[in-house]
């Protein structure tokens, strides 16, 4: 008989799908064995349980067939199927249609027939499956090659061995090797992969004036209407009862606005902010109506409730909160994308702005107003002409317009009623829309390299004119560059006063009255009512820099505080003769040329780094980043939470040290004998367990909870056994140098917990400088809007840095286009 027709009638080994409730076997217990090529043996994969597959067709029902384990020195798996032997392959093209679940059979031997019972027990009686295996394999020596049968002898004694611990690996479970599960990937997830696919800086350019060809969203959503509550305003000690939804709602926004915070804490905006909104209730009040003044509004009663739903809303159970999120990530999954030109776009703000008190930035004259609710019919979309227009979500309601504009962004504008300025809808910051902007930004900003030298012979020759208008055009083209100030522009008296170059007044420059000096106190109000106050030495910056003085000087001359420096200079003016020097130079242009200009230079090179560790290296980097963010005034408030923040870290540090010298002390101590002298650390498993314990049961009955009474309760028990957790956890970290009652320590102990002190301490000092440098500047603007992403991202590369120290995971999907860079990448 030939050898394919051997292979014919010998029996197929599949499963019998219709069995497998009868011996309770799935497909992870069931041994495959892969085909070798000749002269090679196969490798038993690691199992659960014995193995059994059926013989259709050549046995009765339930009848088993077991596959011979492999031994253990063979080759991987992975090598196993670039190994197939050319028999093997004809018979998978010979054999019969595959079953729902088959398996692999091997070549070298036939699989042995075993006794008609249905038990999983060995022939044997000695209930080792391994044993049994072992002799099967050994027994076929006529189908194993000479060279083969030599390498078993030799390593027969050590077969024993390898298969007792195997038998050990086995029964315990924690040991047993386990392949890793591939982590599955949700929905939105998926989307987000799908959206990264696409490498915008790869494809092919649309024409100018031309942002996409095919646009589809489904629209914006709206916020939920208002619930009353019903619970009264105190008027006059008197409590209302008659108000209106809507008036309901414009007294519940006043009531949940914070006394201590930026609106109402501050004298100056507090006021502003009360006549504001007392304003806008008295308009939706009918005439005649009692509320007349706002000082005998008491609304303790609804800032009472509010405080109560707040709590109710921390005291969720674990379950009510995960249903929330999957609410929340499912409309994100139906709202948060667009499809522009066949591709996924990540949406940034789907969501229509809620009804509230308009806050403001700094001292804003409009602070207070009502931020009214926005309807439908004030919504505009944008959409390409064969796309299908989404359906409003709010039943009786439809969109304003439809636009078909592919020369805009948006995708969605309307028009909010308080400074009646225009909001959109447009892609997130990790969009193709949003990468190409930066890009064509930060390259425009390379170019002005190349152009940097004619500007600044131009503005030179400008500051030295006669004519008064060139001299202001001059002045002002240095302030810009060199100072890196805004350019400034006109603003209306409901507009909050905030100025860059162009609308200096004389009351924001004090010129110091040494007639010796060129220094002038600069302090204003800049974007977003940040304070810029600085103090510039002009003579540091050589004989130009006294010109421009001595000019700034003259523009001042003879005029009020309240009028401005440069009179005969408009933002225009301006930016139209920048575009004269550089096509598409503007102001703006000159902070992002300046800021990573000056990030390139103030980074440290490879050899100033050198033998630093990676905290020390980002510390530098923060360094820079600092004078970038110092040079473009981007500035922020120290919270009291950043306060609290800087009280932890000061007071551990404080710990550390002392427990350093209870170190160096116990360390004396021992030399001279006396170890008998140092505390040790008493067993505290029970006080730790007791915590956990009493933070568990909290828990536990916080889920429990149904009645608000009941997840008050539970909720206050919560925090009270974290604050037990708290003071636990403070207590192990002082006792944390401590060694353990019956373990008294050698002086080379002691010595290496020094050691590891000693970095502790160091690590702990650096980072509280770091943060301490950095907590009222924000280096995040900058980053985010003025320095090129290249430069930090060839820096990175060049010096060893992680990319995820410098950029966090938003910043690193919205410059993905930069980080494929080379370490040598310059900005020129």
């Amino acid at each position: 008989m030939s050898a394919r027709k051997a292979r014919e009638s010998a029996p197929k080994i599949c499963y019998n799908e219709d069995d497998e409730s009868d011996d309770n076997e799935s497909a992870g217990d069931v041994d495959d064995d892969d085909s070798e090529d000749e002269g090679t043996t196969t490798k038993k994969r690691p199992r659960a349980s014995n193995s059994k597959v059926k013989v259709p067709n050549k046995r009765k029902k339930n009848e088993n067939v077991q596959i011979k384990k492999k031994p253990r020195n063979s080759i991987p798996d992975d090598e196993d199927s670039e190994n197939k032997s050319e028999s093997e392959a004809e018979m998978d093209s010979d054999s019969s249609p595959p079953q729902k679940k088959t398996m692999r059979k091997s070549v070298q031997r036939k699989p042995k027939i075993e006794d008609d019972d249905d038990d999983d027990d060995d022939d044997d009686g000695d209930d080792n499956d391994e044993d049994d295996d072992g002799e099967d394999a050994d027994n076929d020596e006529d189908e194993v090659p000479k060279i083969e049968r030599k390498k078993r002898a030799s390593s027969s004694g050590k077969s024993s061995i390898k298969n007792s611990k195997a038998q050990k690996v086995k029964s315990d479970p924690d040991k047993a090797s386990v392949i890793p599960k591939t982590k599955k990937m949700g929905k939105l997830e998926r989307l987000e992969e799908a959206r990264q696919a696409f490498k915008w800086w790869e494809a092919e350019e649309l024409p100018d004036g031309v942002n996409w060809r095919k646009l589809e969203h489904t629209g914006i959503v709206f916020p939920p209407p208002y619930v009353r509550h019903n619970v009264p305003l105190l008027y006059d000690g008197k409590p209302i009862h008659s108000l209106t939804k809507a008036q309901e709602e414009l007294i519940t926004f006043y009531a949940a606005m914070p006394d201590d915070g930026p609106q109402l804490g501050n004298p100056k905006t507090r006021t502003v902010f009360q006549n504001n909104f007392f304003a806008d209730l008295k308009e939706i009040l009918p005439p005649g109506h009692e509320i007349k003044k706002f000082e005998k509004c008491d609304f303790t009663r609804i800032r009472e409730h509010l405080a109560i739903q707040k709590e109710l809303r921390k005291a969720a159970t674990q379950e009510e909160k995960l249903t929330k999120k999957a609410d929340k990530e499912s409309e994100l999954e139906k709202q948060g994308f667009a499809l522009i030109d066949g591709r996924l776009e990540k949406m940034g703000n789907f969501r229509m702005e809620p009804p509230g008190l308009f806050r403001g930035r700094g001292e804003h004259p409009k602070t207070g107003c009502l931020k009214a609710r926005q309807a439908a019919e004030s919504v505009t979309l944008n959409l390409s002409a064969d796309s299908c227009v989404p359906i409003c979500d709010v039943p009786g309601h439809a969109w304003q317009a439809v636009k078909h504009d592919s020369a805009v962004t948006w995708l969605c504008t309307w028009q909010e009623n308080v400074q009646n300025q225009y909001k959109y809808v447009m892609l997130a910051a990790s969009s193709s829309f949003k990468g190409k902007s930066d890009m064509e930004k930060y390259s425009k900003a390379i170019l002005l390299t190349k152009h940097i030298e004619k500007v600044r012979k131009d503005y030179t020759k400008k500051i030295k004119s006669q004519d008064a208008a060139t001299k202001q055009l001059g002045t002002a083209m240095w302030v810009i560059d060199k100072l890196a100030l805004r350019v400034g522009g006109e603003k209306g008296e409901d507009e909050a006063d905030t100025v860059g170059c162009c609308s200096l007044r004389v009351e924001h420059l004090s010129f110091n009255p040494d007639p010796n000096s060129y220094e002038i106190e600069l302090e204003f109000l800049g974007k977003d009512s940040m304070l810029y106050k600085q103090n510039i030495n002009y003579g540091v910056y050589g004989d130009l820099g006294k010109l421009v003085y001595n000019n700034l000087k003259s523009f001042c001359k003879k005029k009020n505080k309240d009028k401005d420096v440069f009179d005969n200079l408009t933002p225009q003016i301006l930016n139209k003769h920048l575009t004269s020097l550089m096509p598409g130079l503007t102001a703006k242009v000159f902070r992002t040329f300046n800021a990573s200009i000056t990030l390139e230079k103030e980074l440290p090179t490879i050899e100033e780094l050198e033998g630093l560790s990676v905290q020390e290296k980002v510390g530098r980097y923060n360094a820079a980043n600092r004078s970038v963010a110092i040079l473009c005034n981007h500035q922020k408030t120290v919270s009291k939470a950043t306060e609290i923040m800087f009280e932890n870290l000061n007071e551990r540090l404080e710990i550390l040290k002392s427990q350093r010298d209870d170190l160096i002390k116990w360390k004396e101590l021992v030399r001279k004998g006396k170890s008998s002298q140092i505390p040790l650390k008493k067993a505290d498993k029970d006080v730790t367990d007791a915590i956990s314990s009493q933070v568990k049961e909290a828990n536990l009955a916080k889920e429990a909870a149904r009645t608000m009474e009941e997840k008050l309760n539970a909720t206050a028990a919560v925090d009270e056994a974290k604050r037990h957790l708290k003071e636990d956890q403070k207590r192990r970290m002082t006792e944390k140098h401590m060694f353990k009652i019956g373990n008294d320590p050698s002086q080379d102990d002691i010595e290496r917990r020094i050691t590891r002190w000693n970095e502790d301490i160091r690590k702990l000092e650096v980072d509280i400088r770091n943060r301490d440098e950095n907590k009222d500047v924000a280096l995040g603007t900058s980053k985010i809007n003025y320095m090129d992403p290249r430069i930090s991202v060839a820096w990175c590369k060049r010096c060893e840095v992680p990319i995820d120290k410098i950029f966090a995971k938003t910043l690193r999907d919205k410059f993905n286009w930069a980080m494929a860079v080379p370490p040598d990448w310059k900005f020129e």
